[in-house]
């Protein structure tokens, strides 16, 4: 079973000269990046546990001599990214922001959690399915990713980031230190809509903001984004 408590990186080299991190969202871990052809050397959570994460990112930009990188957070990875690249500009290239919101409500987190306890399966498959604008887009993650999530990953570590998420917040004055961020968004997200990353990209003003036609919560499993990046 899954049940992360501390944050490693696995280092994959592309023979690119920049490095990106790739921070998943809930339910999810590093393998729903397999698609994604960026332009950049990878770091990875081998593990993901949000409160452990700039410890461990810290530690192995050390080891490994990285000085800067780019950050790509999706959804609750996109929490994660903005905190950490909030604190440590100075180590942040760009801010790459994926289907995120401001904030999610209590109601709905503890709905989640209630339903969660209830059936672990269903509930996951409620949501995977919510993740896409078309259920035909779902293949690549049906055929690869599906099965395993849904039998592997811990309750208790789906319940702990669910109680990270009901104090995690993107703000304006938290992104105020970085230079340079770019927004993605699927006009059809159901799980993070489209107004809120609108509304982050308003008051922020400087961030580039990219919204993507008929995609929905997992944009990059149903259309190629990396020309964006």
């Amino acid at each position: 079973m899954i049940y992360a408590k501390s944050t490693a990186f696995k280092y994959i080299g592309r023979n690119q000269r920049r490095v990106i991190v790739l921070l998943p969202g809930w339910a999810t871990d590093c393998r729903i990046f397999a698609t994604l052809n960026l332009k950049f050397n990878y770091l990875v959570p081998v593990n993901f546990h949000p409160p452990t994460f700039a410890k461990g990112l810290l530690e192995k930009l050390k080891e490994s001599s990285i000085n800067k990188v780019s950050l790509l957070g999706w959804s609750l990875g996109g929490f994660v990214a903005a905190e950490f690249a909030s604190k440590h500009a100075n180590l942040v290239d760009e801010l790459i922001l994926i289907s995120i919101r401001k904030k999610y409500g209590n109601e709905e987190l503890a709905e989640a959690k209630e339903l969660l306890r209830e059936n672990k399966k269903a509930y996951l498959y409620k949501f995977y399915n919510r993740c896409f604008s078309r259920k035909e887009n779902m293949r690549w993650f049906m055929t690869n990713l599906l099965r395993h999530y849904c039998e592997t990953f811990d309750t208790g570590y789906l319940l702990d980031l669910l109680d990270y998420l009901g104090y995690a917040r993107i703000t304006r004055r938290l992104l105020e230190p970085v230079n340079k961020i770019t927004i993605i968004h699927g006009e059809r997200d159901k799980i993070a809509p489209i107004q809120e990353a609108i509304d982050i990209k308003n008051a922020l003003g400087r961030a580039k903001f990219i919204p993507v036609k008929d995609a929905g919560h997992m944009l990059f499993l149903e259309t190629d984004i990396s020309g964006a990046i």
